[in-house]
């Protein structure tokens, strides 16, 4: 079998891709693959010469833009590995992610040149700061070690289990680093890549596939890649010899990501959910002819619920795409998928399961079909070789069942008699009340289509009386005017009564993270000054 290395695949794209070809695009600014071959070959080298050698981390602090590709080309060309950074965190929560990998190399945006300062006698791991902006005298250029010294290929000997890191945020706890070898994570998008056609399973077969067919398609990035949904989404559009495009705004602006589209007519569109995908349509629908939506062909999601009244919208505008949302997670990529297109709808949170899915009940005994019984979403091989520095949560997370080795998360489904999962939610986030389990995500669909809500977000507060209660946040859509009493009631008419909220709060607050996911401990403490008030 093939080992599977990104700096491989890329020095051989690079061969077979023609070099005027747009590798990156940011703005008005434009690089051709012949340009990034060279400069992530230079990159390289230069983290080489400051003393990293294979294996050590490469911390990545910095918003969307195309040195975060170049930094990631770099980083598998010289065997560094990647380690992602939350932009929003504070600076003790950055340095907490660089103390924890283990960073021997930070690069950082100029903009956060006064964090990094600040925590930067504590540092004392980091061997290297590099800035993308003009440097410091503490910090070294971006712009100068890429345009500096040797482009040609390394000529290294590299390998399939090469690592890459995921930070994760997850629902509870310090962020951790989810570690993938770079052969499991490529032959976990290959397998996750044959549900829209045939892919090459060789690296020989691909070269040969992309000098008939030519280069890859552009995918437009609209999540941060920071976070895995954008990240995995880069890393496929440039493994496959294809263009990323990036949006400017650190904050995610539907019109930015409409003219975008318009004007570099991607083919791939990357987003996360209903949080991305309804100020798209709430975009379209106010000015249907502003933008050429045809040269869109797939939209892909993962992370948060895509509700199908929100799918259906999108192929009113854009007919010919087809929707691919994934079920999956840093840690258990590939658990479903759910296709739709213009021909044929696909309830929201249903998803079909792979070869690699089971759903295990409490005492990890599969879950028959139709029987109603809630279950536990697994995942087989490939899967990651746990977290970094976390032996007791990677023993949680990642065990054997019956002779194999399952990613299982925490994400609880029922089992349709077509052998399809409905996804209930994740039980970290269930809200025991009166002794029945709410699944919070169950509960703000529900939400979501009463016809005055943009987004909720349900949350479990100590109650004496039932334990916890079930509560919601929501936001409004322009121009509707809240109704407590009406949404409970509308929530009551699609599921069962204890799941209705006791109360619902409505304001000026913000329940996502740039990357679409809910930011419930926000969502909390609005809810309880609001209801601590009322």
């Amino acid at each position: 079998m093939t080992e599977w290395n990104y700096g491989d695949i890329l020095d051989g794209v690079a061969t077979v891709i023609p070099p005027q070809t747009p590798a990156y695009i940011h703005g008005d600014q434009l690089i051709s693959w012949g340009e990034a071959s060279a400069r992530s070959n230079r990159l390289a080298r230069a983290l080489t010469a400051r003393g990293a050698v294979p294996g050590d981390k490469i911390a990545f602090y910095m918003t969307n833009r195309s040195e975060y590709c170049e930094l990631l080309a770099a980083c598998f060309k010289g065997r560094f590995v990647h380690a992602n950074v939350n932009y929003r965190y504070t600076a003790d929560e950055v340095f907490y992610i660089f103390d924890n990998a283990d960073a021997q190399t930070v690069v950082f945006g100029q903009e956060f040149r006064a964090q990094v300062d600040a925590i930067r006698p504590r540092l004392s791991k980091v061997k290297t700061f590099i800035e993308i902006g003009e440097g410091t005298d503490w910090a070294e250029s971006f712009e100068a070690l890429c345009a500096q010294g040797d482009g040609t290929p390394l000529g290294i000997k590299r390998s399939g289990s090469d690592m890459m890191f995921i930070y994760t945020g997850g629902t509870t706890g310090m962020p951790k680093g989810v570690m993938w070898t770079q052969h499991d994570l490529k032959m976990m998008s290959i397998i996750a890549a044959s549900v829209l056609g045939p892919t090459p399973l060789t690296m020989e077969e691909m070269l040969v596939s992309m000098r008939q067919t030519g280069p890859g398609p552009a995918s437009l990035i609209a999540p941060p890649l920071m976070h895995a949904t954008g990240l995995i989404s880069a890393i496929a559009a440039m493994l496959a010899g294809g263009t990323v495009i990036t949006l400017e705004k650190p904050q995610y602006d539907a019109v930015e990501l409409l003219d975008a589209v318009d004007r570099w007519r991607p083919q791939s569109l990357a987003i996360v959910g209903d949080p991305f995908a309804r100020p798209i349509v709430e975009a379209l629908d106010l000015e249907p002819k502003r933008w050429n939506m045809g040269s869109i062909a797939r939209i892909l999601s993962s992370g948060v619920m895509w509700s199908v009244e929100v799918k259906r919208a999108l192929l009113r505008h854009m007919p010919q795409a087809v929707l691919a949302d994934a079920f999956s997670s840093s840690e258990a990529m590939g658990l479903g998928t759910s296709l739709m297109t213009a021909a044929g709808e696909t309830p929201t949170a249903k998803f079909m399961v792979t070869e690699r899915t089971r759903v295990f009940d409490e005492h990890d005994q599969p879950v028959v079909p139709g029987s109603g019984v809630k279950g536990m979403v697994a995942v087989g091989p490939p899967v990651p070789t746990g977290y970094y520095k976390d032996a007791e949560k990677t023993a949680r997370t990642f065990r054997m069942i019956d002779g194999v080795r399952y990613s299982i998360p925490g994400d609880w489904c029922v089992v349709e008699a077509d052998g399809s999962m409905t996804l209930l939610g994740r039980g970290s986030a269930c809200i025991n009340t009166a002794g029945e389990k709410v699944f919070p995500e169950e509960v703000e669909e529900a939400l979501k289509t009463h016809p005055g809500v943009m987004d909720a977000l349900v949350i479990g507060l100590p109650d004496p009386k039932w334990g916890q209660s079930v509560n919601a946040v929501v936001t409004l859509n322009r121009g509707a005017i809240f109704d407590e009493a009406g949404m409970i009631a509308h929530v009551r008419q699609h599921l069962a009564a204890y799941k209705a909220p006791k109360r619902i709060v409505s304001g000026d607050v913000n329940l996502r993270a740039p990357n679409g996911k809910a930011d419930y401990p926000a969502a909390t403490d609005f809810a309880k000054r609001l209801l601590a008030g009322g």
